[in-house]
């Protein structure tokens, strides 16, 4: 339980006033709670069916006299085989909640009066809406863009809007081609492809332009482009208070596309289009700020460097760009989501620390601390009236929207989106471990277990490893449908951060530089001898599973032990020195080598799973979308041959109309799910010798992890 449930019968005092939570007649009732002589039904387990009607929420946002809610409401369309939003408005003690439009991403007009909101529109795709919020309830559309608007942020007068949106370009070479003959049809003009990268993940081809920044009036019209250049700007944009500027993030320098972990802090006259540019120096500097006071500029960012994983620090300027100082120099973890108290004293920002998120306070004067605290990831997106409104998850309680004390760190829940799915529902309880890896480093993971879990049940538990991506991604207490629902089947799930994790500082997260897969692979061992030292998992039915990041380790893993009796190696990497021309994000891929491969391929080959497919024994399954331009089909492909040229079990599954990742259509999650098991039952047991142990120092009889 994260925190308690905002009482339906509250009246709409105001959130600030709910938030204080010492108030009396405010004590908790959770929703749907039954009556102490109603009878109580046996429980059920999460069923896989249940993800159909399942629900998320974003973006809450308050209204700024404090009586209302709007936030976005995510669920499945059964029929349309997709995830939809719209927007939704709750009274300010959470009562009332209803339906208000098509949509998402809503944003309240500094008076209050309207909403601007992104949704289908003319002539094409996403458009910029404003809804009034008066009883007529009156909705203009107020773009007509031809790429769809992004980073919507009203002026402080409530007269503009600000977006950012691409400005297509095209590259056309004039050659003379003869006229074809009438009645002729000749093959569709080539793609001409000059740019570094010319392809993106979700997108595929890139169409030729840039991101610039734009402003249009409230009530409609012809936006007004604000920026130029062959550079892309935009990120958060952030309004000065006399509504005279706005700042964004961008590179504006010619070699823009080579460079890596660079950017810096710019200011546009709104009026003019002059350009400024605050931050100069090497290294990122981006989400800029302004404080309400318009005296100062709250950011994040790093010098340059070559690690591949770096935490970020908080950093304030002047208006100007003068007097810069870093307000978290003691805190090794990176702040986001940045937003000003209302008296422009400090930042409040978001921090995910050893799989937890929270939200902390840094005074302009330093000495940052932080303001909740718990076992959940709390993402807080706006403040209002001395409170902060979010959204927080944990281990058994899925996503839903919460109010934050800023001063007293206390939570209040004001939505229960999946109460109905999870009545009556028995969910595996989740044990945080933590145990002692090479190099005596301590390594934090979880164990989902199956709902009614016996330690001393006569048959012992499968277990599925799971791996996470990036490779600098965080497993945190969040919820997860997907685990829960494979313990549901009678399965452990072990999840792990193992060193290349981000939330536990620079250094852990940069210790696979030019190493990686390394001792990432012995930290996912040893969390394997962990749970099987408890005594109630079956060594003999161990199984592995990630994608992405978790599918370069899942396939490493089976190339250098034979202790798991089948894996799914989803969407990975095999071979570095195919995959960093053929990504979509070669200029960052290509830096993560300690040299070019055309100077010397020895660390691109090591560290490529497809180098040790000669050791692979276990049954293995690859799963990749069709359209998958982060880790290319190819990549799956080719391990998939060398797989079936030695004649070791494998599968290649191919998910349609999925780009990086199995599981963005809702058919597809469930039948991620489903071959997951259907894998690892079909191959059954371990069919080998007795398993190895993991090796002290990353050595042994097995074939040694990279350096």
């Amino acid at each position: 339980m994260i925190a308690r449930t905002v009482p339906r019968t509250s009246s709409a005092v105001g959130l600030a006033v709910l938030a204080l939570l010492s108030a009396p007649g405010l004590c908790a009732a959770q929703p749907g709670a039954a009556a102490a002589d109603a009878a109580v039904p046996e429980p059920r387990h999460l069923e896989l069916a249940d993800y159909l009607d399942w629900e998320r929420v974003s973006d809450p946002q308050l209204s700024p006299d404090l009586t209302k809610m709007v936030y976005t409401r995510h669920w499945v369309d059964k029929i349309a085989d997709q995830w939809r939003s719209s927007v939704w408005i709750t009274d300010a003690d959470g009562s009332g909640a209803r339906f208000l439009l098509e949509g998402s991403s809503p944003r309240w007009s500094p008076d209050g009066t309207r909403i601007a909101y992104v949704a289908e529109g003319e002539p094409k795709g996403a458009q910029i809406h404003v809804r009034w919020m008066d009883a007529a309830g009156g909705t203009t559309q107020i773009t007509r863009v031809e790429k769809a608007p992004t980073d919507l942020q009203w002026s402080p007068d409530g007269k503009q809007i600000a977006f950012v949106s691409l400005v297509p370009t095209r590259t056309d070479w004039q050659i003379d081609m003869p006229k074809p003959p009438e009645g002729a049809k000749w093959t569709e003009s080539p793609r001409i492809v000059e740019s570094v990268t010319y392809r993106r993940d979700r997108q595929g081809f890139i169409e030729e332009g840039f991101r610039q920044v734009f402003v249009v009036t409230a009530e409609g019209g012809t936006p007004r482009q604000l920026t130029d250049g062959e550079y892309h700007s935009g990120g958060d944009l952030s309004w000065t208070p006399d509504g005279s500027e706005i700042l964004f993030s961008s590179l504006r320098d010619d070699e823009w596309e080579y460079a890596i972990r660079e950017s810096d802090v710019y200011a546009v006259n709104v009026r003019s289009g002059a350009i400024r540019q605050l931050t100069t120096r090497k290294g990122v500097d981006q989400d800029p700020v302004v404080s309400p006071d318009g005296k100062w500029v709250a950011y994040t960012g790093y010098d340059w460097t070559d690690d591949t994983y770096i935490d970020s620090k908080l950093h304030l300027m002047r208006l100007d760009g003068s007097d810069v100082r870093v307000l978290t120099p003691e805190l090794d973890r990176s702040p986001f989501g940045l937003m000003w108290a209302e008296d422009s004293s400090g930042v409040y920002f978001n921090v995910s620390d050893s799989g937890t998120r929270n939200l902390h306070f840094a005074p302009v004067g330093g000495g940052a601390r932080q303001i909740t605290d718990g076992e959940h990831m709390l993402t807080v997106s706006m403040l209002r009236g001395g409170v902060g409104i979010g959204v927080a998850t944990s281990a058994q309680e899925p996503d839903d929207v919460y109010a934050v004390n800023l001063g007293s760190g206390e939570m209040v829940r004001f939505t229960n989106v999946n109460e109905d799915v999870l009545a009556g529902v028995e969910l595996g309880e989740v044990e945080e471990i933590w145990y002692d890896s090479v190099g005596d480093q301590r390594i934090q993971g979880w164990i989902v277990k199956p709902p009614g879990f016996d330690p001393q049940r006569e048959e012992k538990y499968p277990l599925m490893l799971a791996i996470h991506g990036g490779p600098h991604g965080m497993y945190n207490t969040g919820f997860s449908f997907s685990w829960q629902e494979h313990a549901a089947n009678g399965y452990v799930v072990l999840y792990t951060n193992p060193r290349g994790s981000s939330g536990y500082g620079s250094a852990f997260g940069n210790a696979i530089k030019w190493a990686y897969p390394s001792q990432d692979y012995d930290d996912l061992m040893r969390g394997v001898d962990e749970v099987l030292a408890r005594g109630y998992v079956d060594a003999e039915r161990l199984y592995v599973y990630g994608c992405s990041g978790g599918g370069v380790l899942t396939a490493w893993v089976v190339g250098h032990t034979e202790r798991f009796a089948a894996a799914s190696s989803n969407c990975p990497v095999t071979n570095w020195l195919s995959f960093v021309g053929t990504t979509d994000g070669p200029s960052y891929w290509y830096r993560n080598f300690e040299k070019d491969f055309w100077e010397d391929p020895s660390e691109h080959l090591r560290r490529s799973p497809i180098m040790y497919v000669g050791n692979v024994t276990t049954p293995t399954m690859l799963m990749t979308g069709v359209d998958d331009l982060r880790t290319p089909i190819s990549q799956t492909e080719e391990y998939y041959q060398a797989l079936k040229m030695r004649k070791v079990p494998t599968a290649m599954v191919r998910f349609n109309e999925e780009y990086h990742g199995t599981s963005s259509k809702p058919s597809n999650f469930l039948r991620t799910q489903l071959y997951h098991r259907h894998w690892f039952e079909r191959w059954g047991e371990h069919d080998g010798e007795d398993p190895p142990a993991a090796a002290d120092d990353g050595e042994g009889d097995e074939e040694p992890t990279v350096d």
